[in-house]
């Protein structure tokens, strides 16, 4: 006869954890090259519209012409690119509202210039995970350091509120979104198919992570990559 057995009771310390709030609190998390704060829609809208809309641009001395937004922020997106600002305000309410997640801004320290967004999405405290996703940069913000940061600071943040699951998922053929996960630390799990029917087509969506007892280990690797 075949024996079952089941997982250990957890420690009361991890299961006490799980009294974090549904919508993660507000935070600002502040780094060498990025600073995120909660998304503010009057302070971020337009700022945020204008460089992701495909216009000419500026950060600092960093400039860009005119580029196709489709191709290179909003394509394995779940909305975008969008016509108008108040399309793009509707679409970041969504986030704003939402009842398990929490919107962040992305800055660039040195300008303090809006780059991009990333959410804490997806949350479930009471089994101690969260995802981060929805994120976006505008062109200008590639190769500077900022999506790795951005992240770093997130993971840090979460783990130190005593999550024990961090999750990334993207597009199967979001090649630059997987390609990112693993670069920062983010474990393989496999691609679950028919997922999501995602501005009228399938997503098979790629599901990554990182357990708690894996961060210090991506921590370090992390940290040395980024001010080594």
């Amino acid at each position: 006869m075949t024996e079952f057995t089941v997982a250990p009771r957890l420690p009361d310390e991890v299961l006490a954890k799980r009294d974090l709030p549904l919508k993660p609190e507000p935070v600002t998390l502040s780094g060498r090259i990025v600073r995120l704060e909660p998304l503010d829609m009057a302070r971020d809208v337009e700022p945020l519209y204008a460089v992701s809309n495909g216009q000419p641009a500026t950060l600092g001395k960093r400039t860009i012409g005119p580029y196709d937004a489709e191709r290179l922020i909003w394509r394995y997106m779940f909305a975008g690119p969008f016509d108008h600002v108040d399309d793009f305000a509707a679409y970041l309410r969504t986030q704003v509202e939402a009842v398990n997640g929490l919107p962040l801004c992305v800055f660039d320290v040195v300008t303090n210039q809006q780059i991009g967004m990333a959410n804490y999405m997806s949350n479930v405290p009471q089994f101690l995970k969260v995802e981060l996703g929805s994120i976006w940069y505008t062109p200008l913000a590639q190769r500077i350091g900022a999506n790795t940061e951005a992240t770093y600071l997130m993971l840090q943040h979460a783990f130190s509120l005593g999550y024990r699951r961090v999750e990334w998922k993207c597009d199967n053929r979001n090649e630059r979104s997987r390609q990112a996960a693993e670069h920062m630390g983010f474990q393989f799990e496999g691609v679950q198919e028919y997922h999501m029917i995602v501005k009228n087509r399938n997503r098979d969506t790629a599901w990554f992570r990182i357990l708690d007892h894996e961060w210090p280990a991506v921590q370090r690797r992390l940290e040395m990559r980024l001010y080594g």
